[in-house]
């Protein structure tokens, strides 16, 4: 009988040492978005520089645009409650005629080196800046940083040389990066896809295969909004080559019975559910600060999921209707009390050339409409039913939390998701364009991120790697 016993317990242990596998991964999405049908022929893997060059002729019919603006005379003090203000809008599109020098903010953008290549039968954009200079013995660090949306590779273009070149900007130079800063497929200068389905396992798919075709076998990752979902699903598609992941918003789809609760009694029990003091300021009144908020600030994204092309139409022929539909987001996530404001509270956080030059990434390319699409292609299928959404994240993960996301995650929720969180930590200031925002506090996030990686080795913990 206890030989029985002991067989019995022996089965269990090997069934259980056995069937340990490794973490499940995200199978790559091979995909072909090219026009037409896949050609026989091998992909061409060149790249070949890329300038943004805009002709008089498009730049004559922008102003022709911008001169027979209509403009509806918005409610007394409904300040940005009901959207971008036209007053302010006035405003905006008379600097926009008038003092607003595109011509040199192309010699802006075409600083940094930029470049394309055909990924998946589409031509992707990026931005690749190496460091001016390395400190002795070191090498600098491949890190890869996704936008989001109405963002685009611009947003970027304040951290980049805080990343590339860290002594020069009072940082510490002990991790030194070069930067890669792709254009989503749809945004700005990537071709859009030409067919359906194109979601954010694809775009991670495309910028894995970016990053391989540059030579990067391990690299890091940094992302916000779509940038936050891209980089995540590539965490999950090739983990043993994501040595981090750094992201400044970190939301969770899959909610369980838990994460009810706290959301009931965390206000009242936060020790219970691993809440911090500057989660219950964030979160509650739940309420107010969770569902009223998601239900007023979301009605862009039901639209988008759902008819995008109808509203993109009027947006990609009219760039007041553009500037107004993007501007608002910039108002909005970057604080919610701009809402009360006239102007939005645009001019206390952005320059208005950064602004315009973001909205003329999507006017000149003509991306509004594919950007949108992107919506649908990540929501139809509805929120919780993909298999990204029940993986975690096994990468070492840092977050960056600032006050004034639109939506908080506490640590204790994004630990279920991002299992190997080295480091969390609660912004002093900024909101959802941090990159743009706020530059020095995220790159300071960043650095101190990788820092924790590189000291403890960590990436190498997370088991064998590939080959």
């Amino acid at each position: 009988m206890l030989l029985e016993v002991f067989l019995v317990l022996g089965t269990v242990i090997i069934y259980f040492l056995l069937s340990k596998k490794k973490e499940e991964t995200l199978p790559f999405k091979e995909g072909w978005w090219g026009r037409g049908q896949k050609p026989d022929t091998e992909e061409d893997t060149t790249i070949w520089p890329f300038k943004v060059e805009t002709t008089e002729e498009e730049l004559s019919d922008l102003f022709r645009r911008l001169d027979q603006a209509r403009f509806t005379e918005p409610l007394e003090n409904s300040c940005f409650h009901y959207g971008t203000n036209s007053v302010y809008l006035r405003k905006v599109v008379s600097y926009w005629k008038n003092q607003f020098n595109w011509k040199k903010q192309v010699e802006v953008l075409n600083k940094y080196p930029q470049f394309k290549t055909k990924i998946q039968g589409i031509d992707i954009h990026f931005v690749h800046v190496k460091p001016p200079h390395l400190p002795e013995g070191q090498s600098a660090k491949p890190l890869l940083m996704v936008h989001g949306w109405p963002g685009s590779f611009y947003e970027f273009y304040k951290i980049i040389p805080l990343l590339t070149d860290p002594a020069s900007h009072g940082l510490s130079d002990e991790h030194v990066f070069e930067v890669i800063c792709p254009s989503i497929p749809g945004y700005g200068f990537s071709e859009a896809p030409h067919k359906k389905d194109f979601n954010s396992v694809s775009a991670a798919s495309i910028f894995y295969e970016l990053m391989l075709r540059l030579g990067f076998k391990e690299f890091y990752a940094q992302g916000g909004d779509w940038g936050w979902l891209i980089c995540t699903n590539l965490a999950q598609i090739a983990p043993n080559h994501m040595k981090g992941l750094h992201l400044n918003l970190a939301s969770v789809t899959k909610m369980g019975f838990i994460h009810l609760l706290s959301v009931l009694l965390g206000r009242y029990l936060p020790g219970l559910f691993g809440f911090q003091d500057e989660d219950v300021r964030r979160m509650f009144p739940f309420l107010e600060k969770g569902l009223y908020r998601i239900l007023l600030e979301s009605g862009y994204a039901h639209i988008q999921a759902t008819k995008p092309d109808t509203v993109g139409c009027g947006l990609n022929d009219s760039p007041v209707g553009l500037a107004a539909y993007i501007l608002e987001k910039f108002s909005t996530w970057t604080d919610l009390e701009f809402r009360n404001l006239e102007d939005g509270g645009l001019g206390r956080k952005f320059d208005l050339d950064d602004l315009l030059t973001n909205i003329m990434i999507y006017w000149v390319s003509g991306s509004i409409v594919s950007s949108m699409r992107f919506y649908k292609e990540n929501l139809q299928k509805g929120i919780g039913t993909q298999k990204h959404e029940r993986l975690t994240v096994q990468v070492p993960t840092g977050i960056a939390s600032f006050p004034n996301e639109v939506m908080h995650t506490p640590q204790a929720w994004a630990q279920k998701k991002y299992t190997n969180i080295v480091s969390f930590h609660f912004m002093p200031r900024g909101g959802h364009f941090a990159a743009l925002e706020e530059p020095e506090l995220l790159a300071e996030d960043i650095l101190q991120f990788v820092g924790k990686v590189e000291k403890e080795q960590l990436w190498r913990k997370k088991g064998d790697q590939l080959p």
